[in-house]
């Protein structure tokens, strides 16, 4: 398929600024496959669609405050600097990246806090944003890690055209986060509450999961016609032994595995094994889904409706079927749903 096929008009009213009043509060499109139907329900509905025995797959991944401001050495020039990766911890080295880009170059230094507490040297040029840092700070590496925290701020997306506000560190973070690595949330997540998970429970479906850490590549644009052509930047994942036993137990027994959010059914079809079932894994993927594309592990997804020529709305198409997905997207802007990070969700059955 062709970049041409993937978009679609967003009108910006549609894009969520704001997340609900309670998580479990929004909207829930419900796309079935098989009769070729578009139903609207609310999100807290969901557990309606599962059985005991069935399983949900979740990223327990934790965002961290990546975007910094601080100014360059001199001129005082107010910088952003998005952290991206620690490179290495023990060097204090960073991957990256900083606008406006063009006034920035190696051995520039960047100065951080009103009191200029944390100093950073530009030490490479990556890409045309892209730096690495080497932080200078005198404290241990504890120390140094609450700093960035505290000179943090919540990394909102762009079209999020808004300062973050005190909210946004509980509500850009899911409820079951726990491994901090992640530069964007996985959207999927944000919608479930504790009480809608503890009525899933009860209703004996099972839990499991796995860990992979977001960021920029998934939503780096693809600037290719040919998406075989589009190469995505690596993200690292963690799936544990246990998610892996409840997963293929699921499969075993003929139940429903729903993949909570394109992270966590790219972090699965990246380790299958011959047989059809997942395996635990630590390392790296760079799998990019596109149609058409043979589905391993999930039946069902939970996802939210994402930008125009997204990898993540090329991923939902492979999974929904192309025609019935735009079909879906084109209902959802009809029927004024909430778009992309804070909006609203999809579930694919």
């Amino acid at each position: 398929m062709k970049l041409s096929h993937f978009n679609y008009k967003l009108p910006q009213e549609l894009i969520a600024k704001y997340p609900t009043t309670h998580r479990d509060d929004s909207r829930m499109m419900v796309v079935n496959r098989a009769e070729g139907t578009i139903e609207h329900k609310m999100f807290n509905e969901i557990i309606d669609y599962f059985d005991e025995g069935d399983a949900l797959v979740l990223n327990n991944t934790k965002v961290f405050p990546a975007r910094m401001y601080g100014n360059k050495e001199k001129t005082g020039a107010r910088i952003e600097v998005f952290l991206l990766r620690e490179l290495n911890a023990e060097s204090r080295l960073w991957d990256v990246l900083v606008d406006p880009a063009r006034k920035i170059r190696i051995g520039n230094k960047l100065y951080f806090g009103d009191d200029d507490s944390l100093v950073a040297e530009v030490i490479d040029n990556t890409t045309s944003r892209g730096r690495t840092l080497r932080f200078l700070f005198d404290g241990s590496y504890e120390e140094f890690r609450a700093k960035l925290k505290e000179l943090g701020q919540t990394p909102l997306p762009k079209y999020i055209d808004r300062e973050p506000e005190e909210d946004d560190e509980d509500r850009y973070q899911s409820i079951f986060a726990k491994h901090e690595g992640a530069v964007a949330a996985p959207v999927a997540s944000l919608h479930f509450s504790k009480q809608l998970m503890k009525r899933l429970e009860i209703k004996g479906v099972t839990f499991g999961e796995l860990t992979l850490h977001v960021g920029l590549g998934t939503f780096r644009p693809v600037e290719v016609e040919d998406l075989s052509k589009h190469k995505m930047d690596s993200e690292q994942f963690m799936i544990y032994d246990h998610t892996a036993a409840v997963v293929n137990k699921a499969i075993d027994a003929r139940k429903k595995v729903c993949a909570v959010g394109t992270t966590s059914m790219r972090a699965m079809e990246s380790s299958v094994s011959t047989d059809g079932h997942l395996k635990p894994f630590d390392g790296w993927t760079n799998k990019f889904i596109f149609p058409p594309y043979e589905f391993q592990i999930a039946d069902r997804m939970i996802t939210n409706f994402h930008p125009p020529q997204s990898t993540l709305m090329m991923m939902t198409a492979a999974f929904a079927g192309y025609d019935l997905l735009m079909e879906a997207y084109k209902t959802a802007v009809k029927e004024k749903y909430r778009f992309l990070s804070y909006g609203d969700a999809m579930l694919i059955i």
